[in-house]
């Protein structure tokens, strides 16, 4: 209802403005224009006030409920995972890749590079912690609890209970900005840059003046792997009132034998440097800023950020924030994301739904990420050599979870977006010679398996985004597909070709979940060189495709590893490997959450289980035997599948329904597990709405019931012949279930449609019965 006064409300603003332009010079009617556009911008529901930050922050969701900007580089987040009182959610003690856990009450500062919803600990660092009284650089000391807390889009606020300092933060693309309100007396602002989530170590810090603060801090190491690629991040903080006093700090190891008895004064112990202007280096070290206010004061501190140089850093701060109050930036950053979330209005269903389907949205909008600064320099792979973009360089590529939903929710919402995505995959390819698997900052981390980017490329290109060059993503593609050593997209590679998978003798772990990653990718390269009037590699990467079927067993009616010799792996569970147990076929999954993993050839599988009912009865055991994992992606398109049999339709209705009312929830634990950069937000976004894209690489959509009674995806007129996308249902919240569908004025009679079609039409309607 809202939105239709909107409209209305929007029309008449245009039409007055046609009647008063037509007596108005040419100067007036631009202002007018400009006005016009003012009225709009302002008017247009605020769909942040949906946006829950704190969904996610429990069990394991990994998100975190400080303020970012839309693909921000920046994040400032509380940081509250640190020192013995927060455990056992503590990350020191555990396998912990969250800077903030909503059950944890020990607050140790504000992280200003973070990640959202990913699985292995990294970043987190730069941490700035406002302090009162004297001077304390340990953290486990000078940390406190925490209250009224708040966080909405753009915006996160606290009181530090032990210091009575309110703390509130907001972020540009590139800079943290934080104000703290004091009380009188004696204050700090301290900038630990030993503290953060990363394994690696190292900093340099240096005190430009008493308003300024620059330096480096060192990260990587993602998921513990490759130590050699640790690279830094650059900063500069600035001040909004210069200190009365700075310093500088460093926490060195303590040692042990004949050294230690010459040093017992000062071995271990903290070094203090007051008014030291000269860089300081190390692993425990840190900056300060010291106050004496008079009366209760405000101090605001801003952050640049770069991965570049510190010049980049003092640069993107100056650009993005230079003469801009707090409450300007938060605004703008407010308006920026309401901007993209009302990309997509929803009308009718739950209030509660309202919020997980537009903190779902925003949560895809953190990552991939903005790693190029505002001059457009960027660095590049493995050498960190100085490069330059014209578009947005993205970076966090968590491919082998984005691959299955997000990035097909970018090409419908956000195609200009997804087009610049596919360009930083290509010049990745060009940097390093191999399209990017998992890659962070400008390293590739090699986390997960498969060969993932060309099914995005792919799956982009089939929905009509086609301004990149598609003939050198082709040839990467092929290259990752084709070449038998050194090969670090395709480890396994030879058996894979030569016997159409991989062993347990080629691989200790995901000989089977492995094989299905590269079917897959190799049903992208076949869809492709389709398109792309390739029909010797259409053929030959069709029949790669199914290779698969080698593992079948029909003894288990399941996917089964072999070994070398081609016999079976013996003894065999195939409920091994569930909750992350390690196993010699399957990665993260067991042999019923990956065996229906085949979604490019579900006629295949049917055929091989002996028609529907049996595919039928082992697609519900997954359910029944309780062998579903919502919060892992191999087994996240299971409950779609029900659609390929005929007049079982409504099971699929029914399953994601109870998967989106038990998993995803208006409270901090309300998602099922890791975010995975978005891929768990993509899967509720596509359910509540009523479309699922079943097959990556393949532009087809498979239909659920939604949960709004109205849905308006305004489409990018340069991708898109339709301004709006528009699916309309009645009764969504009655146990009913689909009865007609309607694409356009025309009734449907299959429940998968084509991307182009639906888009074209631009209508979808679902009758319930």
């Amino acid at each position: 209802m809202i939105f239709n006064i909107l409209r209305r409300f929007d029309s008449f603003i245009h039409l007055l403005l046609i009647f008063l332009l037509a007596s108005c010079s040419q100067e007036e009617k631009e202002k007018f224009r400009s006005e016009k556009k003012e009225i709009v911008k302002e008017d247009r529901i605020d769909v942040t006030q949906y946006v829950n930050p704190f969904i996610g922050t429990s069990n394991f969701g990994t998100t975190n409920p400080g303020p970012i900007a839309v693909r921000g580089m920046v994040n400032v987040s509380p940081f509250n995972v640190a020192g013995s009182r927060n455990l056992p959610l503590e990350k020191d003690s555990r396998w912990l890749s969250t800077p903030y856990v909503h059950e944890n009450t020990f607050l140790t500062g504000f992280s200003h590079v973070n990640l959202s919803g990913v699985g292995c600990p990294d970043l987190g660092v730069i941490v700035a912690m406002p302090t009162t009284g004297d001077l304390e650089t340990q953290y486990t000391k000078y940390g406190s609890t925490y209250s009224d807390e708040i966080s909405k889009v753009g915006y996160y606020t606290t009181t530090l209970d032990k210091y009575n300092v309110k703390v509130e933060t907001t972020a540009t693309t590139r800079v943290g900005v934080n104000k703290y309100s004091f009380p009188k007396g004696e204050a700090n602002i301290l900038l630990n840059l030993g503290l953060g989530l990363t394994n690696e170590q190292g900093a340099t810090m240096k005190i430009v003046s008493p308003t300024e603060i620059e330096g480096i801090r060192t990260v990587g190491s993602f998921c513990y792997y490759k130590p050699e690629e640790a690279y830094p991040v650059y900063f500069v903080a600035k001040f909004s009132e210069p200190a009365n006093e700075f310093g500088v700090w460093k926490k060195p190891l303590k040692y042990k034998g004949i050294e230690a008895d010459w040093m017992s004064n000062y071995n271990g112990n903290t070094r203090i440097k007051k008014g030291f202007t000269k860089e300081i280096t190390g692993d425990s070290i840190g900056g300060y800023m010291r106050y004496n206010f008079e009366k209760p004061t405000q101090i605001e501190m801003k952050i640049g950020i770069s991965y570049v140089s510190i010049a980049n850093a003092r640069e993107n701060l100056e650009k993005e924030t230079r003469n801009k109050t707090f409450n300007q930036i938060k605004n703008e950053t407010k308006r920026e994301w309401n901007e993209y979330l009302s990309k997509i209005e929803v009308e009718g269903g739950k209030e509660d739904d309202k919020t997980v389907f537009y903190t779902a949205l925003y949560h895809t909008l953190i990552h991939p990420n903005t790693l190029n600064d505002v001059n457009g320099e960027y660095p590049k792979m493995r050498t960190r050599e100085t490069l330059e973009t014209k578009n947005t360089r993205y970076t966090v590529f968590s491919l082998w979870d984005t691959y299955r939903n997000l990035h097909q929710l970018m090409s419908l919402v956000y195609p200009k977006q997804q087009s610049d995505m596919v360009k930083s995959m290509l010049q990745i390819y060009d940097e390093t010679g191999w399209l990017p698997k998992w890659e962070l900052n400008g390293t590739e981390t090699t986390t997960m398996v498969g060969d993932p980017a060309g099914i995005i490329i792919t799956d982009t290109y089939l929905k009509g985004i086609r301004d990149f060059d598609i003939n050198k993503a082709y040839s990467a593609m092929l290259k990752s597909a084709n070449q038998l050593d050194d090969n670090p997209l395709r480890p396994g590679i030879r058996d894979y070709i030569e016997k159409g998978y991989l062993t347990t003798k080629t691989t200790s772990s995901g000989s089977v979940s492995t094989t299905q990653e590269y079917n897959i990718a190799d049903f992208a390269i076949a869809q492709l060189a389709k398109e792309l009037g390739d029909k010797t590699n259409h053929e030959r990467f069709s029949k790669r495709a199914l290779s698969y079927r080698k593992l079948f067993d029909k003894e288990f009616n399941l996917l089964r590893p072999k070994n070398d010799d081609g016999s079976w792996l013996t003894p065999y569970n195939p409920e091994t490997g569930a909750n992350f147990i390690k196993n010699l076929g399957f990665i993260e999954g067991n042999a019923w959450q990956y065996t229906f993993m085949v979604s490019h050839d579900i006629l295949g599988l049917k055929n091989n289980m002996g028609g529907d009912k049996m595919f039928l009865e082992q697609l519900q055991k997954v359910f029944d035997y309780e062998q579903y994992d919502m919060a892992n992606e191999p087994d996240i398109a299971y409950p779609f599948l029900f659609n390929y049999v005929k007049d079982q339709e409504w099971r699929t209705q029914k399953k994601v329904s109870e998967l989106l009312d038990k998993h995803y929830q208006n409270t901090p634990n309300g998602l099922p597990g890791n975010d995975d950069t978005g891929t768990m937000s993509a899967w509720a976004i596509f359910s509540m709405i009523g479309i699922y894209p079943i097959t990556p690489a393949s532009p087809i959509y498979t239909f659920c019931k939604p949960k709004f009674d109205k849905v308006i995806i305004h489409l990018d007129n340069e991708y898109y012949k339709n301004d709006t996308l528009v699916i309309t249902a009645h009764n969504v919240n009655s146990k009913k279930n689909i009865d007609t569908i309607k694409i356009g004025d025309e009734t449907y009679n299959s429940f998968f449609v084509s991307h182009k079609k639906l888009t074209n039409s631009g209508k979808l309607h679902f009758s319930l019965k």
